[in-house]
């Protein structure tokens, strides 16, 4: 039987080591709820897959690397990976940058999921009222998309979506 304290662990395992993290801030809630209703009505509308949000377990590899981005998003065609938690390469995945998780948050998970090959990574900064996407190329990350104060960004897996930036931030 699954217990409360189980169903909001926090811990990430992160190249073989357990990382308790805080929980988000207020703003930091309000955003990650922005973005999931932006997309998840846009997938919806599309029916072409499911958004998730933290806390969910991604394992990449067991007891390697196993993440909890502040939201993901799975194609209907990659769906085999949702089991208990998400066991594969999401389609996308987003972290809302705080200024405790920075580091970890746009370095050392920006290369776990490169090395995964996640094909698109969203890093929201809200310091600076900015998102970046990141895609892969030639296994590495670049740049696809990016705001700051104003302006829309857009994303090369989920067809179609373009974001207002101040919608998010708001």
């Amino acid at each position: 039987m699954e217990t409360l304290e189980r169903d909001l662990d926090l811990t990430e395992i992160i190249e073989g080591e357990e990382i308790m993290g805080p929980s988000p801030f207020g703003k930091h809630q309000r955003i990650i709820s922005n973005l999931n209703y932006i997309i998840q009505h846009y997938v919806k509308e599309k029916t072409i897959g499911y958004v998730y949000f933290a806390p969910l377990d991604v394992i990449f590899e067991d007891e390697i690397n196993r993440l909890q981005p502040d939201l993901l998003f799975i194609r209907k065609e990659n769906m085999g990976i949702f089991q208990d938690w998400v066991r594969g390469v999401p389609d996308m995945v987003c972290e809302v940058v705080s200024s405790g998780t920075y580091v970890r948050d746009t370095a050392v998970k920006r290369a776990i999921y490169e090395k995964y090959r996640v094909p698109e990574y969203w890093i929201v900064i809200p310091e600076f009222n900015a998102v970046e996407i990141l895609i892969i190329e030639d296994g590495n990350y670049k740049t696809y998309s990016f705001a700051e104060l104003e302006g829309v960004v857009k994303s090369k897996v989920i067809d179609g979506l373009e974001v207002n930036i101040k919608d998010v931030f708001e």
